[in-house]
């Protein structure tokens, strides 16, 4: 490829920290002997807690050297909108979702660092919840995606919100996680599943993860051009930093060249 290695190695490491950090939160606000449950015994404070945290998590990544360096998708499933966009060619989108794959997994090793407290909640794995069933969760899944997708390209979209994008995380995944993770743990990304999925063993339904987001992504992605929200033209591939693009990965006006 005609394109800097560091773009795919920034997704790597944002993608890992994403899950190492993220993730992390979850094992604190939720794992057997963690002081927090015993703060907070509330569960549903505690979801909105870590969606917040998770959020905040995503929004540091995007504003960090890492995420001015290749974006911040940190996520499959936000670079196969920015390609259904046309705003990314397809070998680099694969690169970049091979990237974030690889680094879900590193990202969950490093949560075995938490030992028993960890291990209590699968080390933050996200099935179905119980009572609910794969097929909800999927419905979940595609659900919080799509929000996810079309509150981004409408951030992107909008001249005036496009500097604020990364602001949308906390507040986002708070409500998302409040509301919605006792259905399918609200993962809205592959790579976050991925990588406690491999270290805990946690296979349960695992293709809601692949098949709710993408076509949560293809539903948020549809309603961005199908509607009048099309006016609102995302250009970048980029959640932050609006700079040069010195290899003419992630702005639209170097798609074609």
């Amino acid at each position: 490829m005609r394109t800097s290695w560091t773009l795919f190695v920034a997704e790597f490491v944002g993608t890992a920290l994403l899950v190492a950090a993220g993730v992390s939160l979850v094992i604190l606000d939720f794992g057997t002997g963690s002081p927090v449950v015993a703060a907070v015994p509330a569960e549903a404070l505690r979801r909105l807690l870590t969606g917040f945290g998770f959020g905040c998590v995503g929004a540091l990544i995007a504003i960090s050297p890492i995420g001015k360096t290749s974006g911040a998708h940190i996520n499959p499933i936000v670079t196969l909108s920015f390609w259904l966009n046309g705003t990314m060619r397809g070998k680099h989108a694969a690169a970049y979702a091979a990237a974030q794959l690889a680094g879900g997994v590193a990202g969950g090793f490093a949560l075995l660092a938490w030992g028993p407290m960890g291990a209590s909640v699968r080390f933050g794995a996200t099935v179905p919840g119980s009572g609910f069933g794969p097929w909800v969760a999927l419905l979940g899944e595609a659900a919080t995606t799509m929000a996810l997708i079309l509150g981004l390209f409408v951030f992107l979209g909008h001249r005036r919100l496009r500097p604020f994008t990364p602001l949308l995380f906390p507040v986002l995944y708070a409500v998302m996680v409040w509301l919605e993770a006792p259905v399918s743990g609200t993962s809205t990304n592959p790579a976050r599943t991925l990588g406690p999925a491999v270290v805990a063993g946690a296979w349960n339904g695992w293709w809601v993860y692949v098949v709710g987001p993408v076509a949560g992504a293809l539903l948020g992605f549809g309603a961005h051009r199908l509607t009048w929200l099309r006016c609102l033209e995302v250009e970048v591939s980029k959640l932050y930093h609006f700079g040069h693009d010195p290899h003419g990965v992630l702005c639209r006006d170097r798609r074609w060249r």
